[in-house]
């Protein structure tokens, strides 16, 4: 198996780490990569856009011709994984956008960036999960805040009574930084639903 993290800004090692201990817990075997240039969504299994700066991860992925292709490729059924900025960068409606920002529109949400606050408003919560009756710890951090699903959207992931983790068929999208905890429980999720 080959999953790409696009790796133009943001948490780029801790999800390779990540969804490595992921695919060892699985027993997947594979290469897990740091993904810059167009030509490495060759022959790719799934990919993931971390968090970050949603704005600058866009920009970056139009200079290195990623946006489009990567958009092909989701519409395809490749598996992508977004989180935070990446989750954004899914959505079909953003709230709060930057003028002439361009999105991937895969996702059936509705979002507001930077909803749950500033940096200094970063939090942890445990979070209930759809698919697994142990919590998990959900790390927010200038988090965008899911407001509405719709279409096909379906969610997996709940902070008290709010949607935080979505997925529509291929796509799962989470407001919360799963990288940052020894938790792999949703990129093994993630992995077994790219086979």
């Amino acid at each position: 198996m080959k999953v790409g993290v696009i790796g133009v800004q943001g948490a780029v090692n801790e999800h390779i780490e990540a969804t490595k201990k992921a695919m060892e817990r699985l027993n997947i075997s594979g290469e897990v990569f740091w993904l810059k240039k167009a030509e490495q969504l060759k022959n790719i299994d799934a990919l993931i856009i971390p968090g970050g700066e949603s704005t600058t991860i866009s920009r970056l992925m139009i200079k290195n011709n990623l946006l489009d292709k990567v958009k092909d490729l989701g519409e395809s059924g490749l598996p992508i994984m977004g989180t935070c900025a990446g989750l954004i960068l899914l959505a079909k409606q953003i709230e709060g956008a930057v003028r002439d920002q361009r999105f991937l529109e895969l996702l059936d949400v509705r979002v507001s960036r930077n909803a749950y606050g500033r940096q200094v408003d970063s939090f942890e919560a445990l979070l209930k999960l759809t698919f697994d009756a142990e919590p998990f710890l959900g790390v927010f951090i200038r988090a965008p805040r899911i407001i509405e699903i719709f279409g096909k959207a379906n969610p997996i992931a709940y902070y008290k009574d709010e949607v935080v983790g979505v997925e529509q068929g291929n796509i799962v999208g989470l407001a919360f930084h799963p990288e940052l905890t020894d938790d792999t429980r949703l990129h093994e999720y993630f992995l077994k639903n790219a086979f």
